[in-house]
């Protein structure tokens, strides 16, 4: 029994300690992002995600903590605090995963309404929304795409701007596939709003591969933790 204790041990420790890195490194890093992306006046928004990553990092180096003190000195008490809170991450994930699923219509609804709501600043005229309006321009030449909904229609007037170059396809030879011909001059054919929505869809793909791949480690790091815990139990 004191071999199979000493093994579990040992494997319970090297777990957490790589555990406690993985939350480390992830700490360390969106700090760093934090930091500079205040300096340079980056928006609200992607703030939110990097103050995300900030908690993210810090649970996991402290259930790192936990599991490595509670494998090293035995403590029960640790292992049982690693438990919980590796059991409560991994309900809180299970329930994300569902509430994800049975709420998808109303997500999709929101996120069409958050684009409509877009399409007025591309037809802002006033000057307030340039630089969104540059940026959003600059996607439409790497993405091939033009407009969020309607194509060119969601530039109202900008479009026919003098020297407007909006979605002007780039192409030597426009395809069919991938311009069409709009008011004398040869233009995107897709909306932008597709190309969101696909890349949405394969970074969920993404995400939804990683949160398994993290449920499994978990419910590996729950294994560990109740057998050592039971183990000293015994001794």
């Amino acid at each position: 029994m004191a071999g199979v204790s000493r093994c579990m041990k040992y494997s319970m420790f090297i777990f957490n300690f790589f555990f406690w890195v993985c939350g480390c490194i992830i700490l360390g890093f969106s700090i760093w992002i934090r930091v500079s992306s205040t300096q340079q006046g980056v928006e609200s928004s992607i703030l939110g995600g990097v103050n995300l990553l900030i908690a993210v990092g810090a649970i996991i180096m402290v259930l790192g903590f936990l599991g490595c003190c509670g494998a090293a000195k035995e403590s029960r008490c640790m292992l049982m605090l690693f438990f919980i809170a590796l059991l409560l991450i991994l309900i809180l994930q299970i329930t994300g995963g569902i509430l994800g699923a049975v709420y998808k219509s109303q997500g999709e609804e929101v996120f069409r309404l958050t684009l409509n709501a877009t399409v007025s600043t591309l037809q802002d005229t006033s000057g307030e929304h340039k630089e969104y309006q540059e940026a959003f321009q600059k996607f439409e030449r790497e993405e091939k795409c033009c407009g969020l909904l309607d194509g060119p229609k969601d530039w109202g007037e900008n479009f026919n701007k003098p020297s407007s170059n909006i979605c002007q396809c780039e192409l030597e030879k426009p395809s069919p596939d991938l311009c069409i011909q709009y008011q004398n001059r040869y233009i995107y054919k897709k909306s932008c709003g597709e190309v969101i929505v696909q890349q949405i869809k394969d970074n969920l793909v993404i995400i939804m591969g990683i949160a398994f791949g993290l449920a499994v480690v978990e419910i590996f790091g729950l294994v560990f933790s109740m057998s050592l815990y039971c183990q000293i139990g015994r001794k």
